[in-house]
């Protein structure tokens, strides 16, 4: 049973429902990172459907929530896709496993390994694309990341490429500085092939830091959408609804375990019967 399925289950009939089944559904909603606004909109919907249908009157508000912007990826090529994120999140198995899936979708992909203020990142990466067979482009440890990408997105052109993805550097010391680098990257990738992506990897454990996370980086970079990560059941996940309702950004990939295969397009109707 869903997250809100006995709780659903006690309130069907919602003219017997107590004040403490509401509490508990209340309750329910906050455990699921849906934050404290779209909490109380689901439960207003729920206490004015008609006696019979809360669990429908849920699902509806859960669905309205949802944004309405195409989950669907750029068709242009050959252009480039930025992933970014904050580290610790998945970003580069994020990157890695975004490649598998568009390389299993007939494209031809080149990998960036712009993290370059974190070894273990680059050596991460370059580790996927021998796994997967995907070419990584690398320069030195604290080599400056736009060069990086700025040599990749050529090589990617000199190579017919349809897709250049980058893994962008997670940390700096200070956010401003971050924000700066992103763009620094943007710019330079921009002089070589367009950006038709970029894609904020937020980690579905963290909660509502979670939509901290991509408030931030949607006041600094033009995200096109989200992918979340650790969705496998230790996680609630609602954090996904809770962005997409305040910032209005489609999550457009769910990361679901260790493996390449681990991953694919976010499906709102499954995510939503998954709640309930």
């Amino acid at each position: 049973m869903g997250l809100f399925g006995k709780i659903l289950a006690k309130i069907t009939g919602t003219a017997h429902a107590s004040a403490a089944d509401w509490e508990e559904l209340e309750a329910a909603l906050l455990e699921a990172d849906l934050g404290p606004e779209l909490s109380r909109k689901i439960l207003q919907s729920a206490r004015t459907a008609k006696s019979d249908s809360a669990s429908q009157a849920i699902a509806s508000a859960l669905r309205t929530s949802l944004c309405d912007k195409s989950r669907e990826m750029s068709s242009l090529h050959p252009s480039a896709i930025l992933v970014v994120g904050v580290n610790g999140t998945g970003k580069t198995t994020s990157s890695a496993k975004l490649a598998n899936a568009l390389t299993g979708n007939g494209q031809s992909v080149l990998l960036a390994a712009a993290d370059t203020f974190r070894a273990a990142a680059v050596d991460q990466l370059l580790t996927w694309g021998e796994r997967l067979e995907i070419d990584v482009v690398h320069g030195a440890v604290n080599a400056d990341p736009a060069s990086v990408a700025f040599d990749a997105a050529q090589q990617c052109l000199a190579r017919k490429s349809d897709t250049l993805i980058v893994d962008t550097a997670g940390r700096m010391h200070t956010k401003n500085d971050l924000m700066d680098q992103l763009g620094k990257v943007k710019r330079v990738v921009e002089k070589v092939l367009p950006v038709s992506e970029i894609l904020l990897v937020i980690d579905a454990t963290t909660g509502q830091n979670g939509l901290t996370q991509a408030k931030v980086f949607a006041e600094s970079v033009d995200l096109t959408g989200i992918i979340l990560t650790k969705v496998d059941g230790s996680a609630p996940g609602g954090i996904a609804l809770a962005i997409e309702a305040a910032l209005g950004i489609p999550i457009k990939w769910v990361g679901s375990g260790e493996s390449a295969r681990d991953f694919a397009p976010f499906e709102p109707e499954a995510y939503i019967h998954s709640l309930l």
